[in-house]
């Protein structure tokens, strides 16, 4: 899909947008010929940052490419903001329903129709405290695993400084440093036409996020430690149900 092509309202989204990243930040980025001109693909950041989308999406549509993003089905509904959503090619996700495998048609579908879809394997935020990379939840994977669409790994460092979700501060100053790079598509073709089991899964989104961890490494400097776990949920204790 070429800039040319992608009507009124995404055009009309630029314009909100990108002038606001290119003051705020000033932007080191490379690996941009990993995000081919056509076709479907999933693009997999790491998450340190609520700017992370902004960051991101500028450098994917810079690349020639108009990022496409999940979202909770519920902001879908949202008079206005729903409709815009879907009208920038946005796609609403169901969690923790039986809806959820609706959602993964529509991801699915997007990647048939050659978009680019953005999944960040965390879920969220990371909670590692160096802002390290955390274990991922299975999406990607089970994404790559449906389409046989290459996996593109993107890495950034400096969106915690637009917005550091540790002390929730946003950083206000303009042409803060902000470094995004993509590689090329991780090699996952060892499991092409496993069955979905938790185990492949598992060990797919392993190598997506060693990836990812690995990347990030080489842009902010250090030893990397291994992937975070979340926390296991205690259980409550006897009469500590309904807090």
């Amino acid at each position: 899909m070429t800039r040319r092509r992608v009507g009124f309202w995404r055009r009309f989204a630029v314009a909100v947008v990108k002038p606001v990243m290119t003051v705020w930040t000033r932007r080191d980025w490379s690996g941009m010929e990993h995000l081919r001109a056509e076709g479907g693909m999933i693009i997999v950041p790491n998450h340190i940052s609520h700017a992370d989308p902004l960051v991101s999406a500028h450098f994917i549509y810079d690349a020639g490419r108009w990022p496409q993003y999940l979202g909770k089905a519920s902001v879908f509904k949202v008079p206005g903001v729903g409709w815009l959503l879907h009208k920038v090619k946005q796609i609403p996700v169901e969690r923790g329903s039986v809806d959820a495998a609706k959602s993964l048609d529509a991801l699915v579908a997007a990647i048939r129709e050659g978009g680019a879809v953005v999944i960040y394997p965390e879920g969220t935020t990371t909670r590692e405290p160096g802002l390290w990379p955390m274990r991922g939840k299975t999406g990607a994977a089970r994404l790559a695993l449906t389409t046989g669409a290459p996996v593109i790994p993107l890495v950034m460092w400096g969106p915690e400084k637009l917005f550091d979700p540790r002390t929730a501060r946003p950083g206000l100053r303009p042409r803060i440093p902000v470094t995004v790079v993509a590689g090329p598509p991780i090699d996952l073709s060892r499991w092409a036409g496993a069955n979905p089991t938790k185990a492949t899964l598992d060990e797919m989104t392993d190598v997506i996020m060693l990836r990812l961890r690995d990347m990030l490494a080489e842009i902010r400097g250090g030893t990397p430690p291994p992937l975070w776990s979340r926390p296991a949920r205690q259980p409550a204790h006897e009469g500590e149900a309904g807090a």
